[in-house]
């Protein structure tokens, strides 16, 4: 019998991962795109690469099955946002609804509140932002009816017109029919300073890459001339 001849698998594409939110937020700013950042208060449960997808918002009111409702309606890749006004008396979501979210595919929730669980949600592994844990889940009479399809995270707006961008520097939440603009604009930024940081290890300083001496004696010459009109001059990524 002939052996099989191993499969090597292909390496991942780097374009097809979502950018730090950090290049997202220098590409929206360059295009002049609204990137609406989430309160900085969201943090993530544990360390999170770089995350994208389309939103999958929902009003919490007390009870999951607005959830589950929301889970049944979403496509593996959405992220779930859940607004529960802040709260910090009670958890809204917790181990079973997150490994329902991870079983259908969703990459994360972000929650407008906190979490329960932490331990389960930390060996489920699906990346979860709130504001942090607490071990009361909702004590009040959920309303009946069917779910609300928006979130506030304390006033920003998220609809089921938006995608979400995330990782360990916070949330940013874009309109779906900028994303493609914004996000190749934001990996054209990671390549150029991936580059920078390379030239650097390799021994050339970011002053020396930049032409920092010409920017000061230029600058000396003409107090008007900015840094960012220097660094977009020499085809530099870096917002300052």
């Amino acid at each position: 019998m002939q052996e099989a001849t191993p499969v090597t698998p292909p390496e991942p594409d780097p374009e097809a991962f979502a950018p730090p939110t950090a290049a997202i937020a220098d590409a929206a700013l360059r295009l002049g795109v609204d990137a609406r950042l989430a309160p900085v208060g969201l943090r993530a449960l544990g360390p999170v690469a770089p995350l994208a997808g389309r939103a999958r918002p929902v009003t919490h009111l007390g009870s999951v099955d607005v959830l589950l409702e929301t889970i049944d309606d979403a496509s593996p890749g959405d992220v779930m946002v859940v607004d529960n006004g802040g709260r910090l008396d009670e958890a809204c979501v917790g181990d079973l609804m997150v490994l329902e979210a991870e079983r259908a595919g969703l990459v994360a929730l972000v929650i407008w509140g906190l979490h329960r669980d932490t331990a389960q949600l930390r060996e489920i592994g699906l990346p979860v932002f709130s504001l942090g844990a607490c071990p009361y889940g909702p004590r009040r009479v959920p309303p009946a009816g069917r779910r609300m399809r928006s979130a506030f995270l304390d006033g920003i707006a998220v609809s089921e017109a938006d995608h979400v961008f995330a990782d360990d520097d916070g949330v940013l939440v874009v309109a779906s029919d900028r994303v493609d603009e914004v996000t190749d604009l934001a990996r054209r930024i990671v390549r150029t300073e991936t580059a920078q940081a390379d030239r650097m290890r390799a021994g050339t300083s970011l002053r020396e890459q930049l032409d920092f001496t010409a920017y000061r004696r230029r600058q000396a010459a003409d107090p008007e001339l900015t840094l960012r009109r220097h660094l977009l001059e020499h085809g530099g990524a870096i917002e300052v």
